[in-house]
Order: C-alpha cells, then sequence, then structure tokens
C-alpha cells in the first residue's frame, strides 16, 4: 500500500446535539447545562473525516436524510478532502441524531435515533461495490446495520480489500463477520462484549486479543483511553503510550484514532508508527470540543509529532 493507496469508510452521519454540564444526570434529575452546540457527527463521518484531514484518498459510503443539514453534511464532508459521491439522500426519512452529554471531566454519554442510517442496507453496499473492490482498504463501524457490515467486509475479501473494523458501539458479532476482519479495534468496554474479558490492565488486554487472533484476525488493537493502545498482531503483544494532554472533551477521539491509523497504515508507515500517528491525532482531538470541528488537520498532526521529538 502506497501513497495513491486507497481508502473506502462504510458508516454513519449524524447530528450531534452536544450539551455540556457540571455532572451526568442521575435518574429523575435535572441538570442545568453549561454550553450547548450542534456539530457534525457518527462515528462513520468522523473517522472519514479524520482520514481525509490526515491525507488519506477516501470515498465515503452512507446515507443521509432529505434534509436541510443531510445536504449542510454532505457539503461540509467534500471540503474534507471526503469523495461524497456514493452518500445516498433517503427520501422521507431524517438524518441521524446524537444526543450526547459531556461531563465535567470530559467524559460523555450518548443516546442515537440511527433515522437515515438504517438506509444502509446490504442492496446499498452492493449499488456502491465497486467503490470497495477500488479501495486497498475499508473501514466500519457498528452504527450501521450488521447485515450491511457483513455484506461489505464479505465484497472486500472477494476483492482482497483490507477490513478494518471499530466494533463500536458495543455489541456480539458473529464468527463468520470477525473471520472476515483484518484488524479489529476495539475499545476495552467493546473486547469485553466480543470476549468476555473484563480488560483493566495489560495481561487482560493481552487475553482478550488472543481470544480475538483465534476468531482469525490477525490484528488487534485495543484502544485503552489515557493509557494507550494495547497492539497484538499474530499474538505477539505491546502496549503504546499516548501522548498526555489535558483533555476537556473525548468526543470522537476514538474515530479520530481510527481515521488517522488506518491513514498512516495505507501510507507503509509501520504498525508502531501508525499508532504514534494515530495517537497524536486523537490527543490534539481531547483538546478541543465536538466532534468533527475537534479533528485535526495533517499539517498539525506532523507539528504534534513533531514537538514530542
Amino acid at each position: 500500500m502506497s501513497k495513491n493507496a486507497k481508502l473506502a469508510v462504510l458508516g454513519s452521519i449524524n447530528a450531534d446535539h452536544i450539551l455540556n454540564l457540571a455532572h451526568f444526570p442521575r435518574p429523575g434529575e435535572t441538570v442545568i447545562g453549561q454550553n450547548y452546540q450542534i456539530a457534525f457527527g457518527g462515528k462513520g463521518a468522523n473517522q472519514a473525516v479524520a482520514a481525509g484531514r490526515a491525507g488519506a484518498d477516501i470515498a465515503f459510503i452512507a446515507c443521509v436524510g432529505a434534509d436541510d443539514i443531510g445536504e449542510r453534511v454532505r457539503q461540509q464532508l467534500a471540503q474534507d478532502n471526503i469523495d461524497t459521491t456514493p452518500v445516498e439522500v433517503v427520501e422521507g426519512e431524517s438524518t441521524g441524531v446524537a444526543m450526547i452529554f459531556v461531563n465535567g471531566d470530559g467524559e460523555n454519554n450518548i443516546g442515537i435515533y440511527s433515522g437515515a442510517n438504517a438506509a444502509l442496507t446490504p442492496a446499498c453496499v452492493t449499488r456502491h461495490q465497486q467503490v470497495i473492490a477500488d479501495a486497498d482498504a475499508l473501514l466500519m463501524q457498528l452504527e450501521s446495520p450488521l447485515e450491511s457490515v457483513l455484506a461489505a467486509a464479505t465484497l472486500a475479501r472477494q476483492h482482497q480489500t483490507q477490513v478494518i473494523l471499530n466494533p463500536a458501539p458495543a455489541t456480539q458479532l458473529s464468527d463468520e463477520l470477525l473471520a472476515l476482519i483484518d484488524i479489529i479495534t476495539p475499545n476495552e468496554t467493546e473486547a469485553e462484549s466480543l470476549t468476555g474479558i473484563a480488560v483493566s490492565n495489560d495481561e487482560d488486554a493481552a487475553r482478550a486479543a488472543a481470544v480475538l487472533h483465534a476468531k482469525g484476525i490477525g490484528t488487534v488493537l485495543i484502544t485503552l483511553g489515557r493509557r494507550g493502545v494495547w497492539l497484538s498482531e499474530q499474538g505477539e503483544g505491546q502496549r503504546i503510550a499516548g501522548f498526555s494532554v489535558k483533555a476537556i472533551d473525548t468526543i470522537a477521539a476514538g474515530d479520530t484514532f481510527n481515521g488517522a491509523f488506518i491513514t498512516a497504515r495505507l501510507e507503509q508507515k509501520t504498525m508502531y508508527d501508525a499508532v504514534r500517528f494515530a495517537h497524536a491525532a486523537a490527543a490534539i482531538a481531547v483538546t478541543r470540543s465536538g466532534a468533527q470541528p475537534s479533528v485535526p488537520w495533517r499539517a498539525e498532526i506532523d507539528e504534534f509529532l513533531q514537538q514530542q521529538g
């Protein structure tokens, strides 16, 4: 894979409604917020934007509603260096919505309405199969219908397109799907959903990675928040620390990591260097608020890494 390698991203597009408050409301409690904004998000779109801004040659397979926000999202994605030709407009449906609470520590809770994202069916995947066939890598998440993720992974395998799955939101996956994945990037919660192993230290991460390797996945990257990433290739594991920054908002940190990581891999960076590049992108993102507004551009990532030495 080289500088001209192509990336396809398949996934969700949401309008994020973000409310900042001192602490998350307990059941029955009303908490007065300090700040409110609407920003574009959705795991698929966030990862596409992260890849586009990091320099990838990228096409995005997704669905938006036939509404004003859907049109504005498509225009914004195009400005982020993304080929939006495979973004379909779904009549009679609204663009997906996420309601996000952010607490004083920058942590978040999220509720989602799928809207037009539910229209990303296997038939839709088939309409855009050439995008997957032409790509060197396909990056997906789980805010799209599972049968569509499986259909896309199957197509990718037929065309020797590498499959990267960020298995978020956490859910259980079939062995049939897992066997089609080349690289999987769960966080601790998602790793536990997939393996039944609670990940609280490096030993747990290594055990969880072993379960996923046994399903046929060659490379496992378990993101550990502030502790960095557990990288396991064919059973050989190591923890790669992240960068220490003052986080104000962790929305889209994982998405930024995924988009930047696969961009670096498509440029033939080593796995270790790709993780460091992705760590840098995510470190910048958590110092800014919102999903896509927080995602850094390539020059910012390169400058951050130079400063780290």
